[in-house]
């Protein structure tokens, strides 16, 4: 049974005539008729006075708190208004919408607080990036200033080391442009029918040197595949099977086997890029994909990139409908697997 203000103010109306009665019942000379004209104006009174007292002071009172969360919560949270749960009583609505909104209130401070220790990492990492290649070319030119410039084998050697450093700071800002760019929506993807199978060759094809120097097999399968007809945008899908081929070969073993799979389902391919190198720990997986993160940071460096490859991969397979993935097992290999809406013919 709903307690409703009048269910409850009858109840304790009628509990108070009762006693009323009772207590009168034991007066000697009180009549049938006193009795029942003293338990109905208790009643009456009790009922009218507790009613006023829960209806006025402490019902409305309470709905009003209630709607006051109610309109902090869709103001807050963006609820649609159909997922707020109807209840008669209004202390049981106020209960509900207080837990719910200190419930979603908690899940924001929690989401604030990673973010701001991301904020604080990422501004680290930034710093760190940048002044790495500018030191490294400030040095070599304050060296040329200072009386090297006149030696023509140090003065070429170390301007071709500051070009070098330059050339890293200037696609580490493309990158930074670049990742900007889509997580805010100005970048958009051009989509249209592309043959990926064609795209991962030419893209083996100018990683065919970094492969040999590493005596790295390039591996497209299943052979019989000819084409590989997808929705795409060429130029970013050609930048994500870049980056995905280029990591495997860099972090794989030497010796190593890289190798991009396509498998058809009804409507999409199933593309993975798997190499047999020494696999990512696990603690690593779920932040492989965040701007800097490198899982082992002094080897990193020294094989080069900008460590914002995997978090652009990321951001265009999202903005293709799909997502990336990665598996990986320690002296087994890692793999990276993305799905992509089939071409219509």
């Amino acid at each position: 049974m709903r307690l409703t203000p009048r269910i409850i103010a009858f109840l304790l109306a009628l509990f108070i005539s009762a006693i009323t009665v009772a207590f009168l019942s034991f007066v000697n000379a009180t009549t049938t008729s006193m009795l029942f004209v003293a338990g109905l104006a208790s009643f009456a009174a009790s009922f009218f006075l507790i009613m006023y007292a829960i209806e006025i002071l402490v019902y409305r009172e309470v709905t009003k708190m209630h709607k006051t969360i109610q309109r902090l919560k869709l103001k807050d949270f963006n609820f649609p208004r159909k997922t707020i749960v109807s209840n008669p009583n209004p202390l049981k609505k106020l209960n509900q919408e207080i837990f719910v909104y200190v419930a979603k209130k908690q899940q924001e401070i929690d989401e604030l607080k990673k973010l701001e220790v991301f904020r604080r990492e990422f501004l680290a990492d930034v710093s760190h990036e940048l002044k790495t290649p500018i030191f490294a070319a400030q040095g070599f030119i304050h060296t040329l200033l200072d009386g090297a410039m006149d030696d023509e084998k140090v003065r070429d050697k170390f301007l071709q080391k500051a070009a070098k450093s330059l050339d890293g700071l200037d696609a580490l800002v493309k990158d930074l442009v670049a990742l900007s760019q889509m997580e805010t929506g100005d970048i958009r993807m051009h989509k249209e029918r592309v043959d990926l199978r064609l795209i991962t060759l030419e893209v083996c094809e100018q990683l065919e040197n970094k492969a040999n120097q590493r005596n790295t097999i390039l591996k497209i399968k299943p052979d019989q595949m000819q084409h590989v007809w997808v929705k795409a945008d060429p130029q970013r899908i050609n930048q994500v099977m870049t980056n995905l081929i280029e990591n495997a070969i860099k972090y794989g073993n030497d010796n190593g086997k890289v190798i991009v799979h396509f498998e058809e389902e009804k409507k999409h391919y199933v593309v993975s890029v798997r190499d047999n190198g020494p696999g990512i720990p696990s603690e690593h997986l779920s932040r492989i994909f965040e701007r800097f993160y490198r899982v082992d940071k002094s080897r990193s460096r020294e094989k080069g990139g900008t460590g914002l490859g995997l978090a652009i991969v990321k951001h265009i397979i999202n903005a293709h409908g799909s997502k990336i993935t990665v598996t990986s097992k320690i002296d087994k290999g890692t793999t990276f697997a993305f799905k992509l809406d089939k071409a219509e013919m």
